[in-house]
């Protein structure tokens, strides 16, 4: 029973905090068209080999994007899985550029924020 409480994800918090941000992920999610420009403004895609899964729209895409599609329906894999992302794959620098004016930064920070509400949180003691 505890276990089960401990896996218990709390989706009216997430639409909530989804809400307060609803017409801009929107909007950005709709202007996203994953030309990739923004690739090269992240170190972090730079120095992993050009792996995609370090593009700043690959990040914003499957954290935001995912959370906005099934409307914080999700359950705890799905969001370790965006945690993952938002917490490994991204040390928010805020060098991320987009020239259609996404702010990724900002929606990588709402993912954290997101996370950090379901208790999902960086773990320092994996490689």
């Amino acid at each position: 029973m505890r276990e089960n409480a401990l896996n218990a994800i709390d989706t009216g918090m997430i639409k909530a905090i989804l809400e307060t941000e609803k017409p801009k992920m929107k909007l950005w999610l709709k202007i996203c068209v994953r030309c990739s420009l923004c690739a090269e403004s992240c170190f972090l895609y730079m120095t992993r080999g050009k792996d995609p899964i370090y593009m700043p729209s690959h990040k914003f895409i499957h954290t935001i994007g995912v959370l906005y599609r099934k409307k914080g329906e999700v359950d705890r894999q799905c969001l370790q899985e965006i945690g993952d992302i938002v917490w490994n794959r991204c040390v928010l620098c805020t060098r991320c550029y987009c020239p259609f004016g996404i702010d990724i930064p900002d929606m990588i920070a709402l993912g954290r924020k997101i996370c950090r509400t379901q208790n999902i949180y960086r773990r320092y003691d994996e490689e």
